[in-house]
C-alpha cells in the first residue's frame, strides 16, 4: 500500500486549536508523517478564517512537503444536521457551507461530517432524537448541501461514530447510496466499529464508498467497553490490522489513512498535544501500512 499517512491536528495541537498551523505542520513532519488533518470550527481555523489565511496555510504545507489530505470538525455533536429543531438544523447547514468553503480554499478534497445523532452518550443535556427523524433530517440537510459541495469539488465523508445511527455497514451503505452522488461517501473509522463489529467486514461492504480512513485501536473489555477502550498504543487492542490492510487493498483504496489518536484510556487526565504519542504512532503506522 502506498497511501498518504497523516495524523489529526488534535493529537499534534490539542482540542482547543491554539497551536499555529505552521508549527503543527512542522511537528507532524518531524514525527514522520506525510500530511496533517486540520481541524475546523475552533481555534486558529474557524468560520472567520479568510481565504488569504487558507492560501498561506496551503503554501506553508507545500514548502514543507506536507499534504493536507482531509479536514475534520467536532462541532456536529453540539449542532447536528439531524436536529429536530429547524433553527439548529439551519445553523448546522450554514456551518457546513463555511466548512466546505474553507476546505476548497485549503485545497482539501474530503471533509469529515457527522450525519446526525440519536443521542450524545457523554452529554445528557442533548435530547434524544428518534432514529427515523435523524434519518429524514440528515438526508434533507445533506441533499441541501451536496450541490455546494459538488461546485467546490469537496466530498462529504460521513463518519461512523458512537451516535446510535448507521450502526452497521449495510444501513450505512443504504444511506449513502440514496444520494447517488460521487460527492458523498464514508469516512471510515477502524476503531469506532470494534465495539459491535469488525472493521474488515465494513470495508468489504462499503467498498468504493470509503473516501477516507481513520485508524486507532480499541479494547473490547468485558464484551463491550467504554471510551476508555481507546488506548494510546496503535498496536494494542482488538483491531486486526492485517485483515484491515488486506481489506483496503482488496477494494483498491488509495486515499489517506489518518491516525486519530485520542487516548481516552487516560481520562480524566487526557492531555493533548502529545508529540511522543505522535512519534510512536507514526512508526507503527509505517509498520502496518508501508508499501
Amino acid at each position: 500500500m502506498n497511501n498518504l499517512l497523516q495524523i489529526t491536528y488534535w493529537t499534534i495541537g490539542g482540542f482547543e486549536g491554539k497551536k499555529p498551523i505552521r508549527q503543527a505542520l512542522e511537528d507532524a513532519k518531524a514525527c514522520g508523517f506525510d500530511g496533517l488533518e486540520l481541524a475546523f470550527g475552533a481555534g486558529v481555523l474557524n468560520t472567520d478564517t479568510a481565504e488569504a489565511s487558507c492560501q498561506q496555510i496551503r503554501e506553508d504545507a507545500r514548502r514543507l512537503g506536507m499534504t493536507l489530505g482531509t479536514l475534520i470538525s467536532g462541532n456536529y455533536w453540539g449542532c447536528p444536521l439531524s436536529s429536530a429543531d429547524p433553527a439548529q438544523r439551519k445553523t448546522a447547514v450554514d456551518f457546513t457551507r463555511q466548512y466546505i468553503q474553507v476546505a476548497h480554499w485549503l485545497g482539501v478534497k474530503t471533509i469529515l461530517v457527522i450525519p446526525g445523532a440519536v443521542d450524545v452518550a457523554w452529554d445528557p443535556s442533548v435530547p434524544v432524537t428518534p432514529y427515523q427523524t435523524v434519518w429524514d433530517n440528515a438526508t434533507a440537510s445533506l441533499k441541501e448541501l451536496l450541490p455546494f459541495a459538488a461546485k467546490h469539488g469537496v466530498t462529504l465523508a460521513l463518519e461512523n461514530v458512537w451516535n446510535k445511527f448507521l450502526v452497521g455497514p449495510m444501513e450505512f451503505k443504504l444511506f449513502i447510496d440514496q444520494f447517488a452522488s460521487p460527492h458523498i461517501g464514508c469516512y471510515f473509522d477502524v476503531g469506532n466499529c470494534v465495539i459491535n463489529g469488525y472493521p474488515q467486514h465494513w470495508i468489504e461492504i462499503l467498498g468504493h464508498r470509503i473516501a477516507a480512513v481513520h485508524v486507532k485501536n480499541f479494547k473490547r473489555d468485558d464484551c463491550a467497553g467504554v471510551l476508555h477502550g481507546f488506548g494510546d498504543d496503535l498496536l494494542q487492542g482488538d483491531v486486526d490490522f492485517g485483515a484491515v490492510r488486506a481489506a483496503l487493498a482488496k477494494i483498491n483504496y488509495t486515499g489517506p489513512i489518518t491516525a486519530e489518536m485520542l487516548p481516552f484510556s487516560r481520562l480524566p487526565d487526557l492531555v493533548l498535544p502529545d508529540l511522543d504519542l505522535a512519534r510512536d504512532t507514526a512508526a507503527k503506522m509505517k509498520q502496518i501500512f508501508a508499501a
